[in-house]
């Protein structure tokens, strides 16, 4: 990776951390601590969120008859999610070790916090639950792998992909062969840190 490139890349990650300043800004009206993993909410705010709690009767009638027969299908999902979450802590557990690299934190991709939001009733709760699950997994596969690829294979694509895992950008240019084993060695290094 040549210097403007990296130099590009060090402007976005300062970029980001500006949007998210700026995003706690925006959201600082809202008034919740995180405490011990915990979040609390002052009582005035969590008794004003009840009180936009939608009732379970009328959520239900609300729901389209569809939506309520796919729902089987959608949590039918949740089998495979578990086998592959425990796949993922035996390849971890084996192949990490094996060749050194850094764990990949489950507890960085798994957060559960919603249930904490007074406004929502516990069906809402429920599909929160199941969706910070499911999307936290994928994205708790997709670092496994990504630390997996930096170590066997870490070049870029020749076709451009519309998401990529946190070490994408430093991996080398699609038929950039020259010095390729050497770059191979410093990138692999990486993967153990």
């Amino acid at each position: 990776m040549n210097d403007k490139i990296r130099e590009m890349i060090e402007e976005i990650d300062k970029m980001k951390l500006k949007l998210a300043e700026e995003i706690d800004k925006q959201e600082s009206h809202i008034s919740y601590e995180i405490k011990n993993g915990y979040v609390t909410f002052e009582k005035e705010v969590l008794a004003k969120q009840k009180e936009n709690m939608k009732n379970l009767l009328i959520w239900f009638r609300e729901v389209p008859l569809l939506h309520l027969l796919s729902s089987p299908l959608i949590y039918a999902m949740i089998i495979p999610a578990v086998v592959l979450d425990i796949i993922l802590f035996v390849y971890q557990q084996v192949i990490f070790r094996i060749y050194k690299f850094k764990f990949v934190k489950r507890s960085d991709y798994m957060i559960f916090d919603h249930q904490y939001l007074g406004y929502l009733n516990p069906i809402e709760k429920f599909n929160c639950l199941y969706c910070s699950y499911f999307n936290g997994l994928m994205l708790y596969v997709s670092a496994i792998a990504g630390r997996t690829e930096l170590y066997f294979c870490p070049i870029k694509h020749a076709k451009k992909i519309v998401a990529q895992h946190q070490y994408y950008e430093g991996f080398l240019s699609y038929g950039d062969e020259e010095n390729y084993q050497e770059k191979l060695k410093e990138l692999r290094k990486t993967s153990q840190q």
